[in-house]
């Protein structure tokens, strides 16, 4: 196959649901060198990490004329492409621009796959199942990652303060839909600190999720860890080294799941069978009439006594 280009758009969980997809490619072109094109944020998690050989932005400006079928293609894109033996495009071209221009140029062994996944099949099998044309079958649609040892070095210096054993928790998601009340959040971490001990629970916080963890540390102060903005790659190498995780559905979520943390997810407005993190690490949560206002903190924490953690 010789050079194979991956080109995937999304979200954080979006990514991480297309590895079972990408390691498809692996194992079955062992000898191809593969790249992948994605966003930033995510790339270290795959870059020399199993699954890419080299990483490439999908923030690069240019690309945006590939969807413009009157613009030139820029130079460096147009010999990238052309060096590919395969280009596989999750990206969203509805109009087949992206693939028109790829085919104007020559551009011979194109494989495009939505990424708008139907109600049934687990997202993993929706994505991998258009790789059968290159005679490659999910068989597995857990997905995994595989920190570098620089990434668990890391991680090792973020622990320390932590409890030997402890647990994280992501009280954010995506949508506020997903999410639930931060003053549940507290009574299941003031269960878990009572049990486990001060410093055996990491609150993982971006962006989308601060004012959750603002009241959970004003609540809490030095008895709970905030890990806040930490690069996917290091977090991941920090979760794997988790007893236990606790989340809505979000990429984060995806992130603990993927590094084989035990996970107990909570799921509202969305379909777990579609959704969730595959794998029997995993334990999800269902609320009634998808909201989660209908889950109560005894709900949790009974399942987490079932989960043996």
């Amino acid at each position: 196959m010789g050079r194979i280009l991956v080109i995937r758009g999304g979200a954080i969980g979006d990514f991480i649901l297309t590895l079972p997809a990408l390691g498809l490619l692996r194992t079955g072109f062992a000898g191809a060198h593969i790249e992948v094109m994605s966003y930033e944020r995510v790339l270290p998690l795959v870059e020399r990490r199993h699954y890419a050989d080299a990483v490439r932005s999908i923030e690069y400006g240019p690309l945006a004329a590939c969807f413009n079928p009157r613009a030139k293609m820029d130079d460096t894109l147009r010999d990238l492409f052309l060096g590919c033996g395969q280009i596989i495009s999750f990206l969203y071209d509805p109009d087949r621009l992206f693939q028109s221009s790829l085919e104007g140029i020559g551009v011979k062994h194109f494989l495009p796959i939505s990424p708008i996944l139907g109600p049934t099949g687990h997202a993993s099998a929706q994505l991998a199942a258009p790789l059968s044309s290159l005679a490659l079958f999910l068989e597995d649609p857990q997905a995994r990652l595989f920190p570098s040892e620089d990434d668990h070095a890391q991680a090792e210096r973020l622990a320390q303060g932590l409890a030997r054993r402890f647990f994280a928790i992501h009280p954010g998601s995506g949508s506020p839909q997903k999410n639930w009340s931060a003053g549940h959040w507290i009574a299941v971490i003031t269960a878990l600190l009572r049990e486990w001990g001060q410093g055996s629970v990491l609150v993982i916080a971006g962006e989308a999720d601060s004012e959750a963890a603002q009241v959970i540390e004003a609540h809490f102060g030095a008895e709970v860890r905030i890990a806040r903005h930490q690069p996917l790659n290091r977090l991941a190498a920090l979760l794997a080294r988790a007893g236990g995780f606790l989340g809505h559905d979000s990429g984060i979520s995806h992130l603990a799941a993927a590094v084989g943390t035990p996970c107990l997810l909570l799921f509202g407005p969305t379909d777990h069978r579609v959704w969730a993190p595959a794998g029997s690490h995993v334990k999800i949560l269902t609320a009634t009439n998808r909201s989660l206002d209908h889950l109560s903190p005894s709900d949790v924490l009974k399942t987490l006594d079932g989960m043996a953690l």
